[in-house]
């Protein structure tokens, strides 16, 4: 008897994990419009264009390698990266700096319009020294790649709601 109950028990938490739109990390469900997309984008290697390649494939979308075979094109019309400088030394050398990556985008499927342009952006600030040279460098293309990917998880949160 207690092992039945403690199945019944199980079942109930998995149906109310389900029921509240829980899925792991990484998993975005997209709709069927957004199966076989088309990722159109001037340059094809750039961090965030390859993080949201990367977060399609993980939620079982087969990206299309022609636009005309896609279920849906996702255009990156901007895909953009400005380094300003926050705060100086007393010798007017640069201490911190801000990041700011910035992506604009639309959605179409066929000839309509799902998403008209949208921009998103993420910013993130790091100190700089210049006697850590190389290791600030290096700091900057952490930033830049967990930016990319933070944008296309927002731009995967927006593909879900078509």
């Amino acid at each position: 008897m207690a092992r039945w109950l403690r199945a019944l028990a199980g079942c109930c938490a998995a149906a109310a994990l389900t029921a509240c739109g829980f899925h792991l990390q990484g998993r975005t469900p997209l709709p069927q419009v957004m199966r076989t997309p088309y990722v159109e984008a001037a340059d094809r290697q750039s961090d965030f264009v390859q993080s949201l390649r990367r977060a399609l494939l993980s939620s079982g979308a087969q990206l299309a390698q022609e636009r005309g075979k896609a279920s849906g094109v996702v255009s990156i019309g901007r895909d953009s990266l400005t380094r300003r400088v926050l705060s100086v030394s007393a010798t007017n050398q640069p201490n911190e700096y801000e990041v700011t990556y910035t992506v604009s985008f639309s959605v179409a499927s066929g000839d309509q319009e799902l998403l008209s342009n949208q921009e998103v952006s993420a910013t993130r600030t790091y100190s700089f020294d210049e006697r850590l040279l190389l290791a600030k460098g290096h700091e900057e293309d952490i930033l830049r790649q967990d930016m990319a990917r933070d944008l296309a998880d927002m731009v995967m949160r927006r593909l879900a709601r078509l």
